[in-house]
């Protein structure tokens, strides 16, 4: 006869969940124990409060400045009466009158306006005018490279002719070479205008101008076929001796 066996009374059944629970159970518990930490208690000792000396203490009496009060605010502005003009001047009111034109209204044809052409006063440097002056006798010179040449050599002959070289040693100027630089304008008529000179002396400017009076008409310079003004100028050198 077999003996009967309860299979839920069996100790060993579930051994290896208890095993594993109680295991748990026991890590855990250590885990805890090794991250407590402690606090130590710091005792303060705030001590005793001395009320008497406190008491005895001299609190040090100090001068306070008086501050004065402010000034008094100023008395108010009285407005000036303004005193009412009528105005008894008359305006003329300018009525502008419109400008606008009709379609029946007639268009006038305005004739044409002849513009005078005003006549300039221009002046053209002498080394680079188309045509020079032209100093009686140097007609026949056919280029301007030999015109201005010519009257070059006319011109300092003419001055050393009529110049008064004795007014120099006159004026009791120290032996030497002198300069007088002097300058003239050839006008559209071929007339000597503008005359300057300057030197050493006045009296030797005065000379020099004087001369210059004496060139004679020129024919004028042209520019594009037009008459120009044409300035000139040149110096003139003479030795003074002892």
């Amino acid at each position: 006869m077999e003996p009967k066996k309860n299979s839920k009374a069996e100790i060993g059944r579930n051994s290896s969940l208890y095993f594993s629970v109680g295991l748990l159970l026991v890590m855990s518990l250590t885990y805890m124990t090794l991250n407590f930490k402690t606090y130590d208690k710091e005792v303060i000792d705030i001590g005793r409060l001395d009320l008497e000396a406190l008491d005895d203490e001299e609190i040090p009496i100090t001068n306070q400045d008086v501050i004065p009060p402010p000034p008094p605010p100023p008395p108010p502005v009285v407005p000036e009466e303004i005193e009412i003009v009528e105005d008894e001047k008359e305006i003329e009111e300018t009525v502008i009158e419109s400008t606008e034109t009709d379609q029946e209204e007639e268009i006038v044809e305005v004739e044409e306006v002849e513009v005078e052409e005003v006549e300039e006063d221009i002046e053209v440097p002498f080394h680079i005018i188309e045509n020079v002056p032209v100093f009686p006798g140097c007609e026949k010179k056919k280029t301007n490279e030999k015109k201005r040449q010519c009257m070059s050599d006319k011109i300092n002959r003419f001055i050393k002719k009529k110049f008064n070289l004795d007014l120099a040693n006159e004026l009791g100027l120290q032996a030497g070479k002198y300069r007088i630089s002097m300058m003239f304008i050839v006008d559209e008529k071929g007339n000597i205008t503008n005359i300057q000179a300057r030197g050493p002396d006045t009296r030797l400017d005065k000379e020099a101008k004087r001369v210059l009076r004496l060139l004679p008409k020129m024919e004028p310079g042209k520019q594009r076929g037009r008459a120009v003004r044409v300035p000139y100028a040149f110096p003139l050198t003479f030795q003074v001796d002892n």
